[in-house]
């Protein structure tokens, strides 16, 4: 049985997405599979180290943008400096799981893990290495030499890739979804499962795992406007409690933790306001229009522009009053048709022919 070992990081929820997304699909065709968090691997210390520094540098108006700009676009030496001390950590745990699980494929969909990996394969001539990123423009640490193959999302995230390494072998792939995105609840269903009348307007407003920006007084500034209101707090403890007491005052406002019912709350919705990531990529699939929260730097930034220049997407800063204002202007927008690429088929396909562009068949086998 052909083995896979996928590195996610628990910075934020997307990168667990893509490699359960990518897990999904090895699965299916008959592949053992692995997942494993890069942060844990830097030890606890240093990851909860790590993801304490991320999160400061979001909190800090204009910190992450000025790095992510300055030194990670560019490659700058604060960024490669950065990168040198996770690949020193790394490589020897990396070696340690290749030795135990001895893949025939790695899939890298953390940044932070493409380095070490590359390092850590030398003397294991039948092994391959994907680098998987959502990103509309992959900084220089995503791609490093010795990578086998880089799947990315759109042709404008190939030419990023292409910046670093010209010759960069690039595949473009469809955004690959959760399995209940392909499958999502009747609409009426979900709308009554959640208490939301048939003929009311409703908005889901999600800003990823941890909830970015002030969401409860928007959850209740859009309430208060008119719509019903599903708000996600996702990991943000304090988040969920705000809105929960929100709730109590707001009839019209439905608030949730960390939650598998995103599908039905999508469902249920007219419009999503989101930040710009993963979840942009979900609606479109179930047919939704979006309105952008401009919360998060450096990568967000261009991740939002990409979405508006796809269509059927508006942006608004994060305070609460303009997003309401926006979002009842949205409503009265057409939303777009369910996206023609949101397939089992069409992304297992791509995903097919990237194993095979790399010298493994369908099922892992190596080709002759």
């Amino acid at each position: 049985m052909p083995t896979a070992l996928l590195i996610s990081g628990s910075i934020g929820q997307g990168h667990d997405v893509m490699a359960e997304a990518c897990a999904d699909t090895l699965r299916a065709r008959g592949w053992h599979t692995a997942t494993v968090d890069a942060m844990a691997l830097l030890g606890p210390n240093a990851g909860r180290a790590g993801e304490a520094v991320f999160r400061r540098m979001h909190d800090v108006p204009g910190l992450y943008d000025a790095f992510h700009f300055a030194a990670l676009r560019p490659g700058g030496r604060l960024a490669l400096l950065a990168d040198s001390a996770a690949r020193t950590r790394l490589t020897h745990q990396v070696r340690l799981l290749l030795d135990r699980h001895r893949p025939d494929l790695v899939v890298s969909v953390f940044a932070t893990a493409t380095s070490a990996v590359n390092r850590a394969r030398a003397g294991r001539p039948g092994l391959r290495h994907f680098v998987f990123c959502t990103d509309v423009t992959p900084h220089r640490l995503w791609v490093q030499d010795g990578t086998d193959l880089f799947l990315v999302t759109s042709e404008v995230a190939a030419c990023a890739v292409r910046r670093y390494r010209p010759d960069a072998p690039v595949a473009v792939v469809p955004p690959p979804l959760r399995k209940p995105f392909y499958r999502p609840p009747a609409r009426p269903a979900a709308r009554a499962e959640l208490g939301v009348p048939a003929d009311a307007p409703c908005v889901l407003l999600i800003s990823g795992s941890w909830g970015l920006g002030p969401l409860a007084r928007t959850a209740t500034a859009l309430a208060a406007a008119g719509p019903h209101v599903l708000a996600v707090a996702g990991r943000n403890h304090s988040l969920e409690q705000r809105l929960r007491a929100a709730q109590a005052r707001q009839p019209r406002l439905h608030a949730f933790g960390w939650t598998d019912r995103i599908p039905a709350l999508m469902t249920a919705a007219d419009l999503v306001v989101t930040s710009s990531g993963d979840t942009c990529s979900e609606a479109r699939a179930l047919g939704r229009r979006l309105l952008l929260l401009d919360t998060v730097q450096g990568h967000g930034r261009d991740n939002l522009q990409h979405e508006l220049e796809l269509g059927h997407a508006d942006v608004t800063s994060a305070r609460p009053r303009e997003v309401a204002r926006n979002a009842l202007a949205a409503l009265t927008r057409p939303a777009p048709p369910p996206s023609p690429s949101a397939t089992p088929a069409a992304w297992q396909t791509a995903f097919t022919a990237a194993l095979t562009r790399v010298g493994l068949d369908g099922q892992g086998n190596p080709q002759g």
